[in-house]
């Protein structure tokens, strides 16, 4: 694994929908962006940033999220989410997360993913199934 340094940038978007609402994914009741989904798309920020520092086989998974949803975003509208390495401290891995709506702040927070090994992580979670 090259070595992952704090201050490494990720970022990803997506344009809100009726799919991606607080109603449609049942964490409330409005036509507007879901908790979730903003937590989601800051989880793939960080993720994407990270991984072509990865080894063959390796991944990461979120562990923790601290975020705080600020703003609501109607449907129609563009989402970015934007993720700065803080720290990195052998497998473990802090993420400040960000998300915007244009210019306004809509949510932000600390990200916790670790390094791990793809297939001895998947098998298991499988060894759980009876």
């Amino acid at each position: 694994m090259d070595e992952l340094r704090p201050g490494l940038l990720g970022h990803a978007e997506t344009e809100v929908t009726e799919k991606n609402t607080a109603a449609a994914m049942g964490s409330g009741l409005l036509p507007v962006f879901a908790t979730p989904a903003m937590l989601a798309l800051m989880e793939q920020a960080a993720a994407s940033s990270v991984q072509p520092f990865l080894r063959e086989g390796e991944g990461t998974v979120g562990t923790r999220l601290e975020v705080s949803h600020l703003a609501a975003t109607p449907v129609g509208l563009t989402v970015r989410a934007e993720s700065e390495l803080e720290q990195a401290d052998r497998r473990r891995l802090v993420f400040t997360v960000r998300a915007w709506a244009g210019e306004e702040l809509i949510g932000e927070g600390r990200h916790e993913r670790f390094i791990i090994q793809n297939q001895r992580f998947l098998e298991k979670a499988l060894a759980k199934l009876p």
